[in-house]
């Protein structure tokens, strides 16, 4: 520790279309929806995060809600940038008289351009940070699952986020082979609603079908500990009048049917482009999951059914990545994979 290093402030930063997740010295100082209310006119910030959320789909025309993210990538670069920025002040309860120079490393999705790569680059640093490194959101996953990357052991795995789906090989701390789809979370919440249009003629918004997911969600029709029945409200599309019904796990299951089943077809293609050796290890290893997509009701007994493989969920799912972005900030010079 130098005389000045409490002027520089280590940050690891988990930047996900669904959730953004800040650690600082060990702990998880944030954790807040990605999403920001702003007023139309000025531009000025109104909330973010859990305030900005409680907003979504109930604002009158002076407020907007904006997702800065979409399938894992920056999609509206100044509202990224504020959200980044009125994050890290909420680390600080009291403020410090002189701003600390902020060491970051940010992850994320492995099947990002260079352009979209920059914009969290150049997010992060009109936010206030010095020093940048990227790490892939696999990657993070294995460490924050426990993982040693640097092993010349072959592992897969797979993070299911908000934004993306990624199946990554990883062996001697690179990822061998991947595969990133832009199905996940939300894509879930969007079967959801048009499953409830279709299917009971009634229209609900964003925040109730995520309500439904993690209440009811389910890949399968039959599983283990089933939920009972949760009462959904919206609007009939047939007389506009609000109005309530039933939904049960079996339902959510059939909606969700096709998404996962596209995720299963990438894990199988990863598999499928796996060289033999790391293959053999992945036969006794198995298959890790992480991201909070994976803690739907079943999904682990799903992927295990399709691939014939042992399915290890994540101790923590939702924080695993984070933690294993924790990780490689404290190693920061001697990992090879975090992109400078």
């Amino acid at each position: 520790m130098g005389l000045f290093s409490f002027l520089t402030r280590e940050i690891a930063v988990d930047l996900g279309t669904s959730n953004t997740l800040i650690i600082h010295n060990d702990k998880v100082v944030v954790e807040e929806p990605s999403i920001v209310a702003l007023e139309r006119a000025s531009g000025k910030i109104i909330a973010i995060g859990k305030q900005a959320m409680m907003m979504h789909g109930k604002t009158h025309e002076n407020i907007k809600t904006i997702r800065p993210l979409r399938d894992g990538v920056i999609a509206d670069f100044q509202a990224a940038e504020a959200m980044i920025r009125e994050m890290i002040k909420m680390i600080d309860k009291k403020k410090p008289i002189f701003p600390p120079s902020l060491k970051m490393v940010i992850c994320i999705p492995s099947g990002i351009t260079e352009v979209e790569e920059r914009a969290v680059r150049d997010s992060c640093e009109q936010a206030g940070a010095k020093d940048v490194r990227l790490i892939h959101e696999p990657m993070a996953a294995a460490i924050g699952i426990g993982i040693d990357v640097l092993e010349p052991t072959g592992n897969i795995v797979i993070d299911i986020g908000g934004g993306t789906s990624e199946i990554a090989v990883i062996s001697l701390g690179g990822i061998v082979s991947n595969k990133s789809i832009r199905i996940a979370g939300d894509e879930f919440n969007h079967d959801i609603e048009e499953y409830m249009r279709k299917q009971h003629n009634i229209l609900i918004g964003e925040r109730t079908a995520e309500r439904i997911k993690i209440t009811v969600g389910a890949a399968m029709t039959e599983i283990d500990d089933p939920p009972p029945d949760l009462a959904v409200h919206g609007r009939d599309m047939m007389t506009g009048i609000p109005r309530e019904i039933s939904v049960s796990y079996a339902e959510i299951a059939q909606a969700l049917d096709k998404s996962i089943s596209k995720i299963e077809a990438a894990v199988l293609n990863a598999l499928e482009m796996t060289p033999p050796e790391l293959a053999a290890d992945i036969y006794q290893t198995g298959i890790y999951m992480a991201g909070g997509g994976s803690l739907l009701k079943g999904l682990d007994k799903r992927i295990a059914m399709k691939t014939k493989l042992p399915v290890h969920l994540a101790e923590d799912p939702l924080r695993a990545i984070v933690r294993g972005t924790s990780i490689a900030l404290k190693n920061f010079d001697k990992f090879p994979f975090l992109i400078k």
